[in-house]
């Protein structure tokens, strides 16, 4: 591959054109001077910098993990933030705190409401550049397939982020649009959902067949390849197989319609969707490039990289090596390294997709100096809720006690009670606790303690130049340096997040320079496992799907053996006990944990705001009240720090407008026959 290109696509957060050639790159002028797009198109340099100019709009709003300043979608009922208190003005378009973004209160010409446009003008390149690339004659064939592959991954791509986020868009013509006509001349309705997401199934299909199959190097990692356009294809067919869109009769539903009254989301539910989204996530399994990371065990020792804490015996994954059990792996620093920083985004087996570190100014490592605690010069201020801290199950594969039980979920149990003493410390109980931590917080399972900071947990900062600052406990206590203050600098939950650090990192002297570079996780292996299994386990029937090249025909059905291949390999890296056969039987049951594991295994990475809504589970989940500890409480008033409250400063709730966000006013008037979201407003 052509090394300037890499090399840009690399910093396309920016933008990427030359000023001699600024004019080249204007797509605006493309059906105003046809003598400038064949110039461009004819040069090679030109061709290559249209095609990353089209890569640009992937950055910024259009990142799918990253902080909230893009993406408040990668905070829901599990993580919240909290530095934005004051900005409840619905007329500040250019904040949003986490209370307008869970009451509903943003506007329709929001800030965060970016999306439609950016991604549009990416559609826009990237269509003319597949129109237009086939006049070059400086480069080959082979490299003008891959290229126009490529363009045509990141216009699907487009269309997806649109389609997640608003529901049904229009689908502009292949074409093109002749832009010199009038508004009413060029007015395209929005397509039906399934019309959406067949449009980007089949184009991933197109893009799948030119791309490389194996994995980019550091260099070119942020293109796609095979396995991002079949993964991405897997993940839109199960969005079209769910609730939301699959059999939708709501009040909602029968709202949602085109100019001329069409229904959007499809009323009738069609099971062979998610047959279809399960032979398409076995597509990604079967092309056997990717797979769940694991470090192996540990016998050397230190806070920062402990020896490996075996998980119980539970006479089956504990017994076998991986991937068949865990028992010459490391869970805890299998699922951590994933994240932190310790692999780079061209070491990392099971990473499918992702822009590197090219998500705009708002990426992993600025949502990590918000997570990191005041000592370490952090923010202090993104947490997750008491639901997700109960998620998590205990080293033995069963609930925590009292779980969810202020939420009126609780199995009868009441939280454990006491504290870790050094005695405990001292003979190896309860690792990895220190001493003064909750009971409630010991023998929980791997994935907890590399994503949950809760009170008392160890945070190690190797990389403070002071050595007063490294290797410590932090309690979130009110009148401790890092609990409860009168600024925003304060965890509302008392719990924090651990997910995303590295033992390195710190925000000392306020740059994120010294935090380990991160690499966004987009779409990796495990999504599509929990996907094959999640589509699987909705099948009463039995459907014969073709490959996604047609090379072979895949008997679809509910079966458990199948279903084991999607959750055991997550479930056992994560170090955590199989299922009983009587959940894999039960099909209720069945998808009741699959849920769970999503919120944990996904925890913090974007997909959970958007599972809620695709499951139309969002109604009752994000309307709960939000618990945690009670921050207001002081050390001397441990007890009632750990008993967990309704925090007052994140309230909820859930309007049916949203299911999907509004569509900017702007759009509907360029547009005449686009019609808004039900519950948001037309302009004047």
């Amino acid at each position: 591959m052509i090394k300037n290109i890499s090399k840009l696509l690399l910093a396309f957060a920016g933008t990427v054109v030359i000023s001699s050639c600024s004019d080249y790159l204007e797509s605006d002028q493309y059906f105003k001077d046809r003598r400038t797009i064949e110039s461009t198109f004819v040069n090679k340099k030109y061709s290559e910098q249209w095609l990353v100019n089209a890569y640009t709009y992937l950055s910024n709003e259009n990142a799918d993990v990253c902080n909230k300043g893009f993406t408040p979608h990668c905070f829901a009922d599990d993580m919240y933030y909290g530095d934005r208190d004051g900005n409840y003005d619905s007329n500040n378009l250019n904040d949003l705190s986490y209370n307008k973004f869970k009451l509903g209160e943003y506007t329709e010409d929001d800030k965060y409401n970016n999306n439609w446009a950016s991604c549009y003008k990416g559609i826009r390149q990237a269509s003319i550049f597949i129109q237009n690339i086939d006049m070059n004659k400086e480069m080959s064939p082979e490299i003008i397939r891959e290229y126009k592959a490529q363009a045509r991954f990141v216009r699907a791509y487009y269309y997806w982020i649109l389609l997640r986020k608003y529901g049904p868009v229009p689908l502009l013509p292949d074409e093109g649009i002749d832009y010199t006509q009038s508004y009413d001349d060029i007015a395209i309705p929005r397509s039906s959902y399934e019309e959406c997401a067949d449009f980007i199934s089949n184009e991933m299909l197109l893009a799948a067949k030119d791309l490389p199959l194996t994995p980019r190097d550091a260099e070119n990692v942020a293109r796609p390849t095979r396995g991002s356009a079949l993964a991405t294809r897997a993940i839109v067919l199960l969005y079209a197989a769910s609730p939301l869109m699959n059999g939708n009769t709501s009040d909602y539903a029968k709202k949602l319609v085109d100019d001329k009254g069409r229904q959007l989301l499809s009323p009738e539910y069609n099971e062979e969707k998610w047959a279809k989204a399960a032979a398409a996530a076995r597509d990604v399994m079967e092309l056997g490039v990717y797979q769940l990371y694991v470090a192996h065990l540990r016998t050397s020792n230190s806070v920062a990289y402990p020896a490996t804490i075996t998980p119980p015996a539970d006479g089956n994954f504990s017994e076998k090596n991986w991937p068949e059990g865990w028992k010459d792996i490391d869970p805890f620093e299998s699922y951590r390294s994933v994240f932190n920083g310790t692999l780079n985004a061209a070491e990392n087996p099971e990473l499918i997709f992702t822009r590197g570190e090219n998500v705009g100014g708002e990426g992993l490592n600025t949502m990590v100096a918000h997570q990191l605690p005041r000592i370490a010069s952090g923010w202090n201020t993104q947490g997750i809720t008491q639901k997700q801290c109960d998620a998590y199950y205990m080293n033995d594969g069963a609930d925590c006690p009292g779980k969810d039980k202020e939420i009126g979920r609780g199995d009868g149990s009441n939280r454990l009670q006491g504290y870790t003493t050094q005695d405990d410390v001292s003979k190896g109980l309860y690792k990895p606790l220190g001493t003064n931590v909750s009971l409630q917080y010991a023998n929980r399972e791997p994935r907890f303690y590399a994503s949950v900071a809760f009170n008392g947990s160890i945070w190690h900062l190797l990389n403070e130049s002071q050595d007063k600052n490294r290797e410590q406990q932090v309690f979130y206590y009110r009148g401790n340096g890092n609990g409860y203050t009168n600024t925003m600098f304060w965890l509302r939950s008392g719990i924090g997040v651990m997910k995303f650090v590295h033992p390195n990192d710190t925000y000392e002297g306020g740059s994120i320079d010294k935090i380990v570079p991160k690499a966004e996780p987009a779409i990796r292996y495990a999504d599509i496992l929990l996907i094959y299994a999640e589509a699987l386990n909705e099948l009463d029937k039995s459907y014969n799907i073709p490959s996604w090249d047609g090379s072979k025909t895949y008997s679809i059905s509910r079966d458990v053996n199948e279903m084991k291949k999607g959750i055991q390999p997550v479930r056992i890296r994560a170090g955590v006990p199989d299922y009983s056969s009587s959940v894999y039987g039960d099909k209720n049951e069945f998808r009741k944990k699959l849920k769970r594991e999503r919120q944990i295994e996904l925890m913090g990475e974007g997909k959970r705001y958007y599972d809620l809504r695709r499951w139309k589970d969002a109604e009752v989940e994000e309307s709960l009240p939000i618990y945690g500890c009670n921050p207001l409480m002081t050390a001397d008033q441990k007890d009632l720090f750990h008993t967990p409250v309704a925090i007052w400063a994140l309230p909820t709730t859930f309007a049916q407008k949203m299911w999907f966000w509004p569509i900017r006013h702007d759009e509907l008037k360029h547009n005449k026959r686009l019609t808004q979201n039900p519950g948001w407003t037309y302009y004047d």
